[in-house]
């Protein structure tokens, strides 16, 4: 990552939840840590995530969902991502998750899930870690 270059990190909440406090504070402790963050607001679609994503140019997608819905909104925001060939963005799922549905959104691509509690200097930490510079290109 250049050092010029701020992480750009899209926040949403997809489907019919409307309880935003916890990406509200996602959000902000992104933002003063440096990146550069794109809140969506409440009841989004997974293509209009997926769509203000690719106009954004974003590092990595944050869906939070407290409804219960992962198991059809993820699969859904990851499909786009493929068909927009958004490889090399970072999908992050929080919020409400069951533990027994963890192991299932790791498998179809999502690159962690961060469930209530998790500390936020851990999120960062993972984000930094994890993205990948621009124009970076690996093998030979």
């Amino acid at each position: 990552m250049s050092p010029d270059r701020k992480i750009r990190v899209l926040v949403a909440k997809p489907g019919l939840d409307g309880h935003d406090r916890g990406a509200k504070v996602i959000a902000r402790a992104l933002r003063d840590a440096g990146m550069e963050v794109i809140y969506t607001g409440l009841r989004q679609t997974p293509e209009m995530i997926v769509n203000a994503s690719l106009q954004e140019d974003v590092d990595v997608i944050g869906l939070s969902i407290l409804s219960g819905a992962h198991n059809a909104i993820v699969p859904r925001v990851m499909d786009l991502l493929k068909q927009n060939q958004m490889d090399d963005v970072i999908l992050l799922v929080g919020g409400i998750i069951p533990d027994q549905d963890v192991e299932a959104l790791k498998k179809i691509g999502v690159a962690a899930v961060f469930q209530p509690g998790t500390p936020m200097d851990s999120i960062i930490e993972f984000i930094r870690k994890n993205v990948k510079p621009r124009g970076v290109t690996t093998g030979g």
